[in-house]
Formats: C-alpha cells, sequence, structure tokens
C-alpha cells in the first residue's frame, strides 16, 4: 500500500494504539493535520502552546503508563515544546514528540520558521532522529516508541522534514523492531541480589528508600510486599510517593529537603540504605558528604550509568525494579531467614521517637487560610482518591506532604527540571487518560499563570479539572529563601497585578471561587466536587503570605540539619 509519509505518520499512530495526540499546527505538519482530517481513530487535542501540548502528554504517560505523544511545527513550535520535552527527561517520562521542519533542501539555510530541533533537543532527550527519507518513517517511528518506552523511558524527538510527509513509500506496520547497539538489561545479577538480601537479612537500622523508578515500572506491588515481609521502614522521593501506601505504619513519608524529620534522621543513622528505583537527587541527598553516613547502600536502577553518578554504592543492581525486587522477594523466601527482631524494634522505637517531633505541625487557630489545611481538606474530600498534579514552589511540597498518595501514579508533578506552568496542561493529559476519574491541580498564582490560556482547552473539551491555587501573592518558594538566605531582601518576589481568577475563569466559561476564610473552605471545597462535579472549576484560596514550608535543609546541610518550624 503506498501513502504519503503524513499518511504513514497518522496510519502508523493507529497501528501503535495511539489514543490521543497533542498538538498545535503549522506549515510544515499541514500534510500531517490533513491526513489526520481524514481518520477518526487518533483523537487530537489542540492546546494554545506548545509547551502545553508537551507537558499534556507527560500528565498522561504518567498517570497511564502509555507513551504520551506530542505533534509540534518547526521553528517556534519545535522551540516551544523544548521545556515540556526536558520536564518528561528528567524525570524519565516515555513520549514521543513528532516535529515538523522545513523541505530537505532548505535544511541549513535559515529558511523561514528554521531551527535544528535535532540539535536543540539532543541534550534533553533520550534519543532524537531526523528522517531524510520517506522509506525509513515507519521504522523510524517504531525505533522512537521502542527507545521511548524500554529500559529508563524518556523522550524521543522525531524530526520529520515537510518533503517527507508529501512523498510517498509503500506501508507496512513494523511489528518488531531491532536496534544493534540498544539492549536495556532488564535481570538483575543473581549474584548481586542475594549478595542484597544477605545484608538486608544482616542488617540491625535498615531503611528502604524509593524513587520514580517504582512508579515507571509498576513495581508498587512486589516493593509493598517486600517491604512488609521484612518489616522495614520505608521511604520515598517526591517522584516516588504512592509507590508505597502513604497511610501504611511503615512509610516514613517523604525524605530530603523538605521531607519528613522522622524519614531524613533514618537516612542519617541507618546501617544499610536499599534504593529502588532512585536516582540519589540532589534535592534528596542534601551535602553529599553528610549524606547515609554510617550506611552501607543497595542500589537498584535500570540505568547503569545512574549507579555511584552521585553517591557511591557498595551493591550495585543493574536491572529493571520489578524483576528484581521479586528476585529479592523469592530469595527471602529461599532463605527461610528474617531480620533480627530485637534490633530492628530497637530501630522502631527511635524512630516512632523522631516521629513524636510532629514535623509537619502548623497554626490551626490562625484567622488565615493556611495552605496546608486546603491540602489537607482535599485529601479528606476526596478520600486519598484523586489524581492530583501540581506546579512547583511552595504548594507543591505541601501537597506532597499532607495528601497521602496509597497508590502509585497518582501524583504527577514536575521533580527534576521544576517547571511551572506544568500543573494545569498535565492534568488535561490526565483527565483524557481517565475521563471518568477525578483530577485535581493544585497550583499557585505565580505557577497557574504561566500556562493559563489552557483553560480555552479545558472548556473546548469539557474537562471537569478542579484548580486548588493556594494564592498568597508571592512567589512562595523565592520569598521563603530570601527570608531565610538573603535577610528577608524580597528582590521581585511578590506578585503585583494579579487577575481576578474568578472573573477569569468565568471569561472562558468555568466555575470561579474564591475562599479567604478558614472556616469556607471545607463547604467549598464540598460544592466544587459534588454540585460542580462535572465542572471545570478554578478554586482561588487567599493564604497566609507569611507560611514557610517546614522541614527545610539548607543548601549544604547533611538531612539531620533541618530547619523545623
Amino acid at each position: 500500500m503506498e501513502l504519503t509519509g503524513a499518511e504513514i505518520i497518522v496510519r502508523f499512530l493507529q497501528d501503535e494504539g495511539v489514543e490521543y495526540l497533542f498538538g498545535y499546527p503549522g506549515g510544515a505538519v499541514l500534510h500531517i493535520y490533513d491526513a489526520l482530517y481524514k481518520q477518526d481513530k487518533v483523537r487530537h487535542v489542540l492546546v494554545r502552546h506548545e509547551q502545553a501540548a508537551a507537558h499534556a502528554a507527560d500528565g498522561y504517560a504518567r498517570s497511564s503508563g502509555k507513551p504520551g505523544v506530542v505533534l509540534v511545527t518547526s521553528g517556534p513550535g519545535a522551540t516551544n515544546a523544548v521545556t515540556g520535552i526536558a520536564t518528561a527527561y528528567m524525570d524519565s517520562i516515555p513520549m514521543v514528540v513528532i516535529t515538523g521542519q522545513v523541505n530537505s533542501s532548505l535544511i541549513g539555510n535559515d529558511a523561514f520558521q528554521e531551527v535544528d530541533s535535532v540539535g536543540i533537543t539532543r541534550p534533553c532527550v533520550k534519543h532524537n532522529f531526523l528522517v531524510k527519507d520517506v522509506n525509513e518513517l515507519a521504522n523510524t517511528l517504531k525505533k522512537a516508541f521502542y527507545i521511548a518506552t524500554t529500559g529508563r523511558p524518556g523522550p524521543v524527538v522525531v524530526d520529520v522534514p515537510k518533503d517527507v510527509t508529501g512523498n510517498k513509500a509503500k506501508y507496512v506496520f513494523p511489528k518488531k523492531i531491532a536496534m544493534r547497539s540498544y539492549h536495556p538489561v532488564v535481570k538483575g545479577h543473581p549474584g548481586q541480589i542475594k549478595k542484597a538480601v544477605q545484608m538486608m537479612l544482616a542488617a540491625r537500622r535498615p531503611l528502604i528508600y524509593t524513587g520514580g523508578g517504582v512508579i515507571l515500572d509498576d513495581a508498587a506491588k512486589p516493593v509493598t510486599e517486600l517491604t512488609r515481609m521484612l518489616g522495614f521502614p520505608i521511604t520515598n522521593t517526591s517522584m516516588g510517593l504512592g509507590g508505597y501506601p502513604g497511610t501504611d505504619k511503615q512509610c516514613l513519608g517523604m525524605l530530603g529537603m523538605h521531607g519528613n524529620y522522622e524519614a531524613n534522621m533514618a537516612v542519617s543513622h541507618c546501617d544499610l540504605l536499599i534504593a529502588i528505583g532512585a536516582r540519589f537527587d540532589d534535592r534528596v541527598t542534601g551535602n553529599i558528604a553528610k549524606f547515609a553516613p554510617k550506611a552501607k547502600i543497595v542500589h537498584v536502577d535500570i540505568d547503569p550509568s545512574s549507579i555511584s553518578k552521585n553517591v557511591r554504592v557498595d551493591v550495585p543492581i543493574v536491572g529493571s525494579v520489578s524483576n528484581v525486587v521479586a528476585d529479592m522477594i523469592a530469595f527471602v523466601k529461599e532463605s527461610g531467614a528474617v531480620p533480627d527482631r530485637d534490633a530492628l524494634g530497637k530501630w522502631w522505637n527511635q524512630i516512632d521517637e523522631w516521629r513524636g517531633k510532629e514535623c509537619l505541625k502548623y497554626d490551626r487557630t490562625s484567622a488565615l487560610v493556611k495552605p496546608q489545611f486546603v491540602v489537607e481538606k482535599l485529601y479528606e474530600i476526596t478520600k486519598g482518591d484523586a489524581f492530583v498534579t501540581s506546579d512547583v514552589g511552595q504548594h507543591q511540597m505541601w501537597t506532597a506532604q499532607f495528601y497521602k498518595f496509597d497508590k502509585p501514579r497518582r501524583w504527577i508533578n514536575s521533580g527534576g527540571l521544576g517547571t511551572m506552568g506544568f500543573g494545569m496542561p498535565a492534568a488535561m493529559g490526565v483527565q483524557f487518560a481517565h475521563p471518568k476519574s477525578t483530577v485535581v491541580c493544585v497550583t499557585g498564582e505565580g505557577s497557574i499563570q504561566m500556562n493559563i490560556q489552557e483553560l480555552s482547552t479545558c472548556m473546548q473539551h469539557g474537562l471537569p479539572i478542579k484548580v486548588i491555587c493556594l494564592n498568597n501573592g508571592m512567589l512562595g518558594m523565592v520569598r521563603q529563601w530570601q527570608e531565610f538566605f538573603y535577610d528577608k531582601r524580597y528582590s521581585h518576589s511578590y506578585m503585583e497585578s494579579l487577575p481576578d481568577f474568578v472573573k477569569l475563569a468565568e471569561a472562558y466559561g468555568h466555575i470561579g471561587m474564591q475562599i479567604d476564610k478558614p472556616a469556607d473552605v471545607e463547604a467549598a471545597l464540598k460544592e466544587a466536587f459534588t454540585k460542580y462535579k462535572n465542572r471545570f472549576v478554578f478554586m482561588n484560596f487567599l493564604t497566609d503570605k507569611t507560611e514557610n514550608v517546614y522541614p527545610m535543609v539548607p543548601a549544604g546541610a547533611g538531612l539531620d540539619e533541618m530547619i523545623l518550624i
């Protein structure tokens, strides 16, 4: 069957099982958009900015486990998408981004809307391709999906010149693809796994530390089984929240810069740290020289380049989390041994003593709306069962601290890149992936304005997202750092000339609410989630401008050197 390159792209997406394509048209991709017009299997979602297309595909991927797919035009279309591509890259999110390119004969001539998309995106993709021959198009797309979704996932860019989309070739869907240079290791070394299990069974103060790899590999079930079998405490990174039930007594919550006191103290005093699907990010470790100073470290990761990259480890295990943890469980059962229960009991007594610090306390008698209270009530009213996206800043940390995630793929946030403007477009992708589920975006008045044009997309598609805007009139995390470390010189961290968010939401056809009293918080949330269950609701909570996120580990400090309230 002979098809144009544009028809091959669309037909391939159909055969690959792609449900949604997030994009924005332009000259270099008009052949593709014309081919999309002639079919109805792949649903195209027209965003209002290409950055939002990438974030929406990202949210779709994080919440569903399927790759997100993006289509943008050449030049500014591609460059606008770069922030979203980099966001996905930092958090290892599977995504395929198809970018239009000028005609092959014009590449390098500074043609209208030409940029070197391959060169620009090379540092922030898992791989990228420039397709020069229409006969290679289907195979290249198959490679892109394979690379994006296997091993350590990540975004892949496929740059397609306009003439390639117009030329014709025979189309056969490549069901399998062979790549000589790419063979991810998924099975861990049995000897290393056995050694790790022996160390786990002999440890007196063990701690399991999990990251986003547990979520990405759908390994929450085996990780939970192993943790409960051993009776060990477990802590999660922000990316790993939901990989183990947050309400379980063995869960110490999040660790790191704004982690729980008990989690950070446990890291600082454990004698064995079992890191699973985590990359020892600087926001987690604090001062590396002071990180887990008394511990031997076991590190399980699919990406060999992550092993001993930031922190030297004693037992490296390269393989997928699900496979390695399953083998660990088998070794524990086979050995018939159990951890030292007496030592473990004393370790738990120490952890419970640290828990007594109540590191997340805040003033519950204030006449001002406390952001922590809003998140607590959100958790209560949604029964902890919502998909929650966030932007970046104080609101992100309060959500990670106060919303207890018991299931994986429910907490959708930009961890590695810290991208403001991520929350609402990501929520769109989540809502498309889970149309009957409750989707909430927790944001701030600074972040929400970075992609606020997507209120239009939400209206067009009738997305019943609930936006919880914790509006303190400040760039809260910037202000907090300026308060702590810059002698309260609040240089450009205030937000003047804010819009009336209620009127703005209404201008787009949505429901807007403003809440400025603690007594009104619960009723407003209940109204949004019941009366307006099927509507997009923008809830503008006017919160205490002076509230800070605690605990906080200052830059250069160890995890046990936290600032507490």
